[in-house]
């Protein structure tokens, strides 16, 4: 029996290159779509020839909230609205003159763009387009057919069981499916560069653990707040994840008691990326990930960089590297991020910023300036207070 009801078709993108890997990326991405339309309603999730089917099982599901979620999901490149029917002609262009009657109400031009993905139909794709075609310029003759520059496009696909009528797919997500790329932990600040940079590696299929430092009292309840919406807001990408609450106060004050003030901030994100490290080899993760551009700022230097990277083991991913602040705006404004990282709540990053900062440091003065304080201790004692939030979409 065919089911009548609107669903959806969810095109792949670079999965389909992944050849002998392909099947375990497909799994993924199949499981990540279930999982993301839980809470959506019942829906019956299944993939035949690259596509990915997402048809519901029950009368209330929230189909908006599901479409949206679809383009979320990373590894989608495209997301249709469907009605599948009968392969034969009279119930293509049924389907089309009912499903599509909006569609060719506001239009002044129309095309029919065709898919054959069962090789056994009888008609070719162009046969298909002429016939579908000639009859619905009959069902609606104010509408011209124009081939070139169409108002509307109606696509018709002849796959397995059935045909699917649908109007223009719009863009999905992109990407690789989220746990194909590895686990890593990303330093989330409350600003607009670590969640643009957190999601940039979830498309490429990276599985984040977050890490945050706090600096009680000059940090407030309403940064850390901030940073976890932020948190929030990237699940609907990333899917659910852990943000770990590591205190930071007593390691800036015992740097700004015995350290020259232009390293001030070289020795806190030293510091910041040997907390990270640990809590990334806690969690099983493999690599670090900051929000750091080079030049934007006096320790994102190339020099800085260096030092900063001295502390760790672990590669530190940093997908922001080459872009300007626009180009970072742009995509927050786009992910839905920029509207809570401008909101007027500092983190740690602002606590006892130095006047002149050095942009040009020294890895060896950098060591012997912080060799003035007990590293280790102050290190394990952050960590024995570190907290963490789960957060979900």
């Amino acid at each position: 029996m065919i089911n009548n009801n609107e669903m959806f078709l969810l095109k792949l993108g670079e999965v389909v290159l992944k050849g002998l890997n392909r099947h375990a990326f497909e799994d993924k991405l199949v499981n990540n779509v279930r999982r993301r339309l839980k809470s959506c309603g019942s829906f019956q999730v299944y993939i035949r020839q690259s596509t990915i089917y997402v048809e519901p099982t029950t009368d209330n599901c929230d189909m908006e909230a599901a479409y949206a979620a679809c383009r979320q999901v990373f590894g989608i490149v495209s997301v249709a609205r469907a009605v599948p029917c009968a392969k034969t002609m009279e119930a293509i262009v049924e389907t089309a003159k009912t499903y599509l009657a909006d569609e060719f109400a506001a239009a002044k031009s129309f095309k029919v763009e065709s898919k054959r993905a069962d090789k056994s139909y009888p008609m070719n794709s162009i046969q298909i387009s002429q016939a579908v075609g000639g009859d619905l310029a009959e069902l609606f003759p104010d509408v011209a057919v124009d081939v070139h520059n169409p108002d509307l496009t109606v696509y018709v696909e002849i796959r397995e069981k059935y045909a699917y009528v649908h109007a223009p797919a719009l863009p999905g997500a992109g990407g690789l499916p989220v746990g194909m790329g590895g686990h890593a932990v990303s330093l989330l600040s409350g600003g607009l560069d670590s969640p643009v940079s957190s999601w940039m590696m979830a498309r490429r299929g990276v599985e984040l653990e977050m890490v945050h430092f706090v600096s009680p009292p000059y940090t407030s309840q309403q940064a850390q707040d901030k940073v976890l919406e932020l948190a929030h807001l990237l699940t609907a990408y990333c899917g659910r994840m852990i943000v770990h609450i590591v205190p930071f106060t007593e390691i800036q004050e015992e740097i700004r008691k015995n350290c020259p003030e232009e390293y001030f901030t070289l020795i806190m994100r030293r510091f910041m990326m040997r907390l990270a490290e640990a809590v990334a080899k806690k969690a099983g993760a493999k690599a670090l990930i900051t929000g750091e551009s080079l030049g934007q700022v006096a320790s994102q230097t190339m020099m800085a960089l260096g030092v900063t990277e001295d502390v760790t083991t672990m590669p530190v991913l940093r997908p922001l590297i080459g872009m300007d602040k626009v180009e970072i705006i742009r995509i927050a404004r786009e992910i839905g991020t920029y509207e809570t990282s401008i909101l007027p709540y500092e983190d740690c990053c602002t606590v006892f910023t130095p006047r002149h900062p050095c942009t040009r440091p020294n890895l060896e003065d950098v060591r012997k300036a912080e060799a003035a304080l007990d590293v280790d201790g102050l290190v394990a004692k952050a960590l024995a207070g570190e907290s963490w939030v789960r957060v979900k979409p």
